[in-house]
């Protein structure tokens, strides 16, 4: 055989080990972000237009979270607001709107003394979901159930379950004094 085709043969064989290993690493990287991110990865690629789209966004959340300055909270501001949600459980008796929306602030109190940049809530939410993919769920549901509108008996139950979640969150970023769930790889 001519050196040609050898030549054409060895360049196919590099092209389809190539393209072997870009899907194998791919299917890894969809993997991973699968794992870390749980229902949120299928939430991303919901709204993205492609896979790729979708997986470019949580790896920028990742890289995200990395470059910001998140630290635990020191003791006294833990001791501090424990107190404060603990208030806020009894304030629900009486005033269940105004304490979910006190439970809220105190979330962003709690993130922004820890580092996260809290200006806006979906970026809270990506920033948290790079965090515990638990933890943006409760996040994204609380809030969405703290704007439940309808009767009065629908609207409490709907603020009773946004409490449950938004206590959800406060034991994680409050009574572990952790800012970034154990166990999660980014």
């Amino acid at each position: 055989m001519a050196a040609w085709i050898w030549i054409v043969i060895a360049v196919v064989i590099v092209l389809i080990a190539a393209a072997v290993l870009w899907r194998m690493l791919a299917v890894k990287r969809t993997q991973r972000l699968a794992g870390q991110f749980g229902p949120e990865y299928d939430r991303t690629l919901q709204a993205s237009e492609s896979r790729r789209e979708a997986e470019a966004e949580l790896e920028a959340r990742n890289e995200r979270l990395d470059s910001l300055d998140i630290r635990p909270l020191p003791s006294a501001s833990r001791e501090r607001y424990l107190e404060r949600s603990r208030a806020l459980q009894s304030q629900f008796v009486d005033q269940p709107k105004l304490a979910v929306d006190n439970a809220e602030s105190l979330i962003d109190e709690v993130m922004s003394e820890q580092g996260y940049p809290v200006d806006d809530f979906e970026q809270r939410a990506a920033d948290i979901s790079a965090v515990d993919p638990k933890l943006v769920e409760h996040y994204r549901e609380g809030h969405r159930l703290a704007r439940v509108d309808g009767d009065e008996g629908r609207r409490t139950e709907a603020l009773r379950q946004a409490m449950r979640h938004y206590r959800a969150l406060l034991e994680q970023f409050v009574e572990t004094g952790e800012p970034r769930a154990t166990g999660v790889s980014t």
